[in-house]
């Protein structure tokens, strides 16, 4: 199948290049450029490139005016949970973008139009191509289109997150850690019981108490996290 023609996407983008070939040049990949052997075309890996500063930039900037009083640690993992490869290819699916994408025969062949990969780096060109073209504003207006849903429902989610979820992820996705809960004592009758739990993760050793072990675990989390969020870079 054959690229439809880029103007087409004009429409789902909600603005209209005054240079086209900004928005050829975005959506050209290098397989496509390799097979014509064509020393006048070049691919999009340069706007890739651009295309990723101007991504992380605004979506940081969106996140900053949005949640002022959220911390850098905070704010970093957000930007990270908003800017990937499997995010920017979903965002690109939602307004077909994998259909305007020239691609050589090979990767039409092998289903590149549907490949995370082709589409996230195509999602960061195409966002270059709006910031070459129109300059800031217009890249802001796109993105802040894109993302700003998914800005107010991620901070909404994590909002009604408990304590261990916050701290589980946390750690995960910054180090590939796990927090390690035990009981170390435990006091009163059945009825009316008080338990003391450990916690240790990382460099933050932690204890908390509660009237169950969920409680005192969320206790002993909520300090860990206290901690790690003050050391965090």
């Amino acid at each position: 199948m054959e690229a439809k023609d880029p103007s087409g996407i004009e429409h789902y983008l909600h603005y209209e290049f005054s240079d086209k070939s900004l928005l050829q040049e975005a959506l050209r990949h290098s397989s496509y450029v390799n097979e014509l052997a064509d020393q006048n075309l070049t691919d999009n890996e340069r706007f890739e490139f651009l295309g990723d500063a101007v991504l992380n930039l605004i979506v940081g900037h969106i996140l900053m005016h949005r949640y002022p009083d959220i911390k850098e640690g905070e704010l970093s993992r957000s930007r990270a949970n908003l800017v990937n490869e499997s995010q920017l290819a979903k965002m690109a699916r939602s307004f077909e973008l994998g259909n305007y994408i020239q691609l050589g025969k090979g990767e039409i062949q092998t289903q590149g139009r549907e490949k995370t990969s082709i589409l996230a780096d195509t999602y960061e060109a195409l966002a270059a191509a709006v910031y070459l073209d129109g300059g800031f504003d217009a890249a802001f207006k796109f993105i802040e289109a894109n993302f700003g849903p998914l800005i107010d429902r991620l901070h909404s989610a994590e909002s009604n997150y408990d304590y261990k979820s916050q701290l589980q992820e946390m750690v995960q996705i910054d180090h590939g850690a796990m927090p390690d809960y035990k009981i170390i004592r435990e006091d009163g009758p059945d009825h009316d019981k008080t338990f003391w739990i450990a916690l240790k993760v990382l460099d933050a050793e932690t204890q908390g108490t509660g009237k169950n072990k969920k409680a005192a675990e969320q206790d002993a989390a909520r300090k860990a996290l206290e901690i790690l969020k003050k050391e965090s870079p």
